[in-house]
């Protein structure tokens, strides 16, 4: 549920309000009594960010010299309700030259109690952009003498802003070369046994692109998941493409993305913010390909050696290869001498983390590199403790790879002007948390 705040307040270091304002009828004017009497006077400030006192929530923040509650009578999304502070805060920034105290307050009262009915209405968040809200709240802020003079930037199209709300767009953007570079990075997290069966497994992945391109182009962007095809199929009354289709989990998208076309189409367009950002996040829980598969065995020889035995599989095709990557093969405490054998990388002890570190600066695909080390312990007079085994932790990188599967169908520019734009894809597999129980 979105925040519904029912009130909110601007206090100083004091408790005394420096102005205030109420959205609902249910909760009375005493609230920030409550408030003062409870959390302030308490010195409970520093506790926690979020009270509950009556049948009503508090969420305040503490910016310079000024708290900011937020005092909402029912279920209430908190991460929702400190988002809404930090934009704001941000808004009055930029109004105010850059300062934000109780000076600045006192000097933009009228200036303020217009903000709020505009970035909130009936308790529900609104625009909080102040390259929109600037284009009909045209009154400057009384500056601090200390605040940064403001920048001349170009005036965006008023009409564009406000109805299209494109606010994270100026118009005018010109490029000698219209570039577009997207990356999908994906973390695997693994939990494999001794045996290689595989007791949890899941990939979180993030598309990342980095827009050059001039005027208000329109992107769209087609993924081989599996209920983006089958809808396509069905607007174009033709059967889907064979080949693999993955179904995402836990999808997320930058406020770019059309999302009534998004339910519609099941299409991502969206008019790109110029520079860098991250369109889209998500989850696959199912048919993960995993990069590596790790064949570990340790035998302990009596109370003072150990054999340990390590073999890497590739699963990748022959034609890529894996960069970076650090096998940790974790050994008692009580080690005192190491000596290995590897196939490929180098090898080496590091008693501070009581582990064998492999390492490989380039692994291709489809090999099976082995690594065999003989472990010398210290012999003590008390009875050996059990050794609790650590599991196998690994690291690397894979390009032009991913676990998933996901792979970009097509990426589509178009512009009014009808330039000719280049697209850049590029694929990354990480290691999450890459674990294998020994």
């Amino acid at each position: 549920m979105p925040v519904a705040a029912s009130a909110v307040y601007f206090l100083n270091l004091r408790g005394d309000v420096l102005i205030n304002r109420l959205y609902r009828d249910d909760v009375g004017g005493n609230m920030v009594d409550a408030f003062r009497t409870h959390i302030m006077q308490t010195k409970e400030l520093g506790t926690c960010p979020v009270r509950q006192i009556g049948g009503c929530s508090f969420f305040y923040m503490r910016i310079s010299n000024v708290y900011i509650v937020i005092v909402v009578s029912s279920n209430a999304n908190v991460a929702c309700a400190f988002k809404f502070v930090v934009e704001a805060v941000a808004l009055f920034k930029s109004y105010f030259g850059g300062a934000f105290d109780e000076d600045a307050i006192r000097n933009n009262f009228v200036l303020i109690y217009e903000l709020l009915d505009e970035i909130m209405d009936f308790g529900y968040p609104q625009n909080l952009s102040p390259e929109i809200l600037k284009l009909y709240i045209t009154q400057e802020g009384v500056r601090s003498p200390f605040s940064s003079k403001p920048t001349d930037k170009p005036v965006p199209n008023a009409t564009l802003q406000v109805t299209g709300a494109v606010g994270w767009r100026r118009e005018g953007l010109v490029y000698k070369k219209n570039e577009v570079f997207l990356d999908i990075v994906e973390s695997v997290n693994l939990l494999m046994s001794s045996k290689g069966n595989v007791l949890r497994c899941d990939v979180t992945g993030k598309v990342l692109m980095k827009c050059f391109l001039s005027g208000m182009p329109d992107l769209k962007l087609g993924l081989n998941d599996k209920i983006g095809l089958e809808k396509e199929s069905q607007l174009k009354s033709r059967p889907a493409k064979s080949g693999k289709t993955i179904e995402l989990d836990d999808v997320t998208f930058h406020q770019c993305v059309n999302l009534t076309r998004f339910n519609s189409e099941k299409t991502v367009s969206f008019v790109p913010p110029d520079g860098e950002f991250e369109l889209m996040k998500y989850r696959i829980t199912e048919g993960v390909n995993l990069p590596f598969r790790v064949l570990p065995t340790i035998k302990e020889l009596g109370r003072t050696r150990m054999e340990v035995n390590v073999k890497v599989k590739s699963v990748f095709g022959a034609k890529m290869f894996a960069l970076g990557v650090v096998i940790k093969i974790p050994v008692p405490k009580q080690t005192a001498k190491t000596s290995f054998q590897v196939s490929s990388g180098r090898a080496k002890y590091n008693a501070a983390i009581d582990c064998i570190v492999w390492k490989i600066r380039k692994f291709p695909g489809q090999t099976e590199p082995t690594m065999s080390a003989e472990v010398e312990l210290i012999s003590t007079m008390t009875e050996k403790k059990s050794w609790t085994r650590p599991p196998i932790q690994m690291e690397f990188q894979v390009p032009m790879f991913t676990a998933s599967g996901l792979r970009v169908r097509f990426l589509k520019v178009w512009e009014k002007s009808g330039y000719n734009t280049v697209e850049w894809v590029r694929y990354i597999t990480k290691a999450g948390s890459y674990e294998i129980r020994c």
